[in-house]
């Protein structure tokens, strides 16, 4: 799948959410690199949710937002030399993820963290880290 095909597919999954879960984002990209976990360079990360932390008492991040990004090499990475990937399953699984990321931060939550970091664990370990 080429980039434009990519990002053209992630926009249209996009639009597919509904606006409600959305409040508080500014925007989705896609960016075209690869995205390798700063701490485990075996990594490689389909996307993020990028926030600048909880608001605080005193204003918090106002100007700054709330994004999604979704790291085409990233899934080109991945997809590489399996002709069966499924790439609007795996956008739309990672857009949900990251989406989720997004409403539990607003709600105080950090359930799905704690997931992710558990998830680092076992593959630190060397065991099975099929989600």
């Amino acid at each position: 799948m080429t980039y434009e095909a990519f990002a053209e597919l992630a926009d249209h999954l996009w639009e597919e959410i509904p606006h409600s879960y959305k409040r508080g984002l500014h925007a989705m990209h896609v960016l075209e690199p690869i995205k390798r976990d700063p701490e485990e360079p075996g990594l490689v990360r389909l996307g993020e949710y990028l926030s600048a932390g909880y608001p605080s008492v005193l204003g918090g991040f106002e100007g700054i937002g709330r994004h999604i990004s979704l790291y085409y090499g990233s899934f080109a990475y991945i997809a590489r030399g399996d002709p069966s990937f499924d790439w609007e399953g795996q956008v739309w699984e990672t857009l949900l993820h990251e989406l989720r990321h997004h409403l539990e931060t607003l709600a105080w939550n950090d359930a799905l963290v704690q997931e992710d970091i558990e998830y680092l664990r076992r593959y630190r370990k060397g065991k099975d880290v099929n989600r």
